[in-house]
């Protein structure tokens, strides 16, 4: 494997395989043990956008191995049904990711990071607190998705929101349709259509329904049924007690609705961490983070030396 630059992989979860891209680096040794990144994609999102592409391979161009995953449900991971955004699953995909690294030879046990965009970041946040083969984590404009289903996507009525998720769900398991909604509008034109103004709604849109961002997995759906356990869910809930491990927290200094401004500031104040580091990118958005290459690069001057210092 000593020219191998990317390699795909099928990793045993609770009763299906999550998918993985790993990334090695430059002149890879499987006789040698690396420090070893795990990159987790956004929600809605798959391992070929930003988390893969970008940061897992900028990653092991600077020596470390790097893994890109689907989450179970979502991409090409199995899981049915299909598009599952539940926080229980989100955080133990990372420990099944774990538990495939430290069965490989080349990776060291003691040098497992992870780097997490968007509502990947949350969930790693929560991972990390409990998951302690966790050794440094770095967020790039995390998201709080269970904030966000008691807040801004439910318009700010999260019991009205539950009450129709429940029946919802009692009317599927009577054998109606499910119902998936795309957290999108289909195109740039149908978010001018609509009126948009959000900043991270019409970037989100621009990203993900043109070739700039479009993969065949980045599917921006969520299964309307399976919402509920994110409503009662939140990303830093204990974060000052349980969150030790090294930080590095990056996020863009033009906020939107999907909060990760907020997020970042609120998790660097409240991370029991004792090494901890925010990043502000000056005139980045939430998705100029996702791959516009000023961003981007300051982004990972920043955790580039952060992960050689701490794996």
């Amino acid at each position: 494997m000593a020219n191998a630059t990317t390699k795909s992989v099928r990793i045993k979860a609770l009763a299906w395989d999550i998918a993985a891209d790993i990334y090695f680096p430059p002149g890879f040794d499987d006789k040698r043990q690396y420090a070893t990144v795990i990159s987790a994609h956004p929600t809605g999102s798959c391992k070929e956008q930003t988390a893969g592409n970008v940061y897992a391979a900028a990653l092991a161009q600077e020596g470390m191995v790097a893994i890109a995953f689907d989450a179970s449900f979502q991409g090409d991971s199995g899981g049915e049904p299909r598009f599952i955004e539940d926080p229980g699953f989100r955080m133990q995909d990372f420990s099944y990711v774990i538990d495939y690294l430290v069965a490989q030879p080349y990776v060291d046990e003691n040098r497992i990071g992870v780097l997490a965009v968007c509502g990947g970041g949350g969930y790693a946040i929560g991972a990390a607190m409990t998951e302690r083969r966790i050794k440094a984590l770095g967020t790039v404009v995390a998201g709080n998705v269970g904030r966000l289903m008691r807040e801004g996507f439910v318009n700010y009525d999260a019991l009205g929101a539950l009450e129709a998720i429940a029946a919802q769900r009692t009317a599927e398991a009577r054998g109606a349709g499910r119902v998936v909604n795309d957290l999108l509008p289909p195109s740039p034109e149908a978010a001018r259509e609509a009126g948009l103004t959000d900043i991270d709604l019409c970037e989100a849109t621009e990203y993900y329904k043109t070739d700039r961002g479009r993969q065949p997995h980045g599917a921006t759906s969520f299964l309307f049924s399976r919402q509920a356990a994110l409503a009662g869910w939140d990303a830093l809930d204990r974060a000052e007690v349980l969150l030790t491990q090294p930080l590095c927290i990056v996020i863009g200094d033009r906020p939107g609705a999907f909060g990760s401004y907020r997020t970042g500031m609120e998790l660097y104040g409240r991370a029991a961490s004792k090494d901890k580091e925010l990043v502000v990118v000056e005139g980045a958005s939430h998705y100029d983070l996702y791959d516009q290459p000023e961003p981007v690069k300051v982004a990972l001057d920043h955790l580039i030396p952060f992960y050689k210092k701490h794996l």
